[in-house]
């Protein structure tokens, strides 16, 4: 897939409102993540981080540039662009923000809205260690493949939730990152 087929895909299909997540919790905290798309190699690729050990929210686990929305964000796309600047040094000037999916909801009292955007030119990646441990790129096509997107059952206080799960390479991506990552191939529309 090229960027003309996926901004034309993107566009052309309304947004997915079928989510895989949390149950919504009564105290939650809003926040935002970039799903950068970007060419590479002739292939596009998403953006991805693994986030640090030291931290008390999803340590170690791999995740969009994002964060909580802070009180001078004027809304949930500048919050997934000021995260991606600071995180990896993906400045808003460089990327075309496509749209934004619904919220998920995490099992820790977040509320996460997905923010979908292109990046129009390659960059030198600046890492914020203290939030983010590494940052790769995965090729979208992998993920398209039906195959390689599952689900597995895991049970809360006496409920069956469904999670998504999506090993790729020597990468685990699981959770809310996953979901994403399936609601965004759904949107898409692309059978396997």
């Amino acid at each position: 897939m090229d960027q003309k087929l996926f901004r034309s895909r993107f566009n052309f299909h309304q947004i997915c409102h079928h989510i895989s997540s949390a149950p919504r919790s009564a105290l939650t905290r809003k926040a935002a993540v970039l799903i950068a798309v970007m060419e590479k190699d002739n292939q596009l690729q998403l953006i991805l981080t693994q986030r640090p050990l030291h931290l008390r929210h999803h340590p170690g686990q791999i995740s969009f540039p994002g964060g909580k929305v802070e009180a001078d964000d004027p809304n949930l796309i500048a919050t997934a662009l000021r995260e991606a600047d600071e995180e990896i040094g993906l400045v808003d000037s460089n990327v075309d923000v496509l749209g934004a999916f619904p919220a998920h909801y995490t099992f820790t009292g977040f509320e996460v809205t997905p923010v979908v955007a292109m990046v129009k030119h390659p960059f030198e990646l600046r890492l914020d260690s203290n939030e983010v441990a590494d940052c790769f790129t995965a090729p979208l096509d992998y993920f398209i493949e039906k195959s390689n997107r599952h689900t597995v059952e895991f049970n809360r206080q006496g409920k069956a939730y469904t999670v998504h799960v999506m090993p790729y390479q020597d990468k685990f991506i699981w959770g809310v990152t996953a979901a994403i990552i399936d609601l965004l191939c759904r949107h898409l529309h692309v059978k396997n």
